[in-house]
């Protein structure tokens, strides 16, 4: 008969804030959808900036507190536009932006890889 043991280690600080960060993403992805979400996501990202530095996950919060901001100053800008028909290809280019950054820095937080907060992609 072997000796199985189990054991339970708790979440390191670390687990907490990458799930924290996935949330976050997700809270993105389903502004999409809804737009009201992302609002909630800036603000966990700001309420846990603080927390995450020094830590991979502190680049994404900077990083997606960017994208937050510029993504709503494309839209916005887009939408004063719209009288001279430019308005939709920019909405359109800031929409297009805005997954780019989801799914780019989604893949690197699932390689535990930091993102370049100053990059525009």
């Amino acid at each position: 008969m072997s000796n199985n043991v189990i054991e339970h280690n708790s979440p390191s600080p670390g687990d907490s804030l990458r799930t924290y960060t996935i949330i976050i993403y997700a809270l993105y992805a389903l502004s999409l959808v809804n737009g009201v979400t992302a609002l909630v996501g800036v603000i966990m990202a700001y309420l846990k900036r603080d927390e995450m530095a020094g830590t991979v996950y502190h680049s994404h919060a900077q990083y997606l507190i960017k994208t937050f901001w510029y993504t709503l100053l494309g839209m916005l800008i887009g939408w004063i536009t719209m009288f001279i028909f430019i308005g939709f290809a920019v909405i359109l280019a800031a929409s297009v932006w805005f997954i780019y950054r989801m799914v780019a820095g989604f893949i690197k937080l699932l390689d535990n890889q930091p993102v370049s907060p100053d990059g525009w992609l």
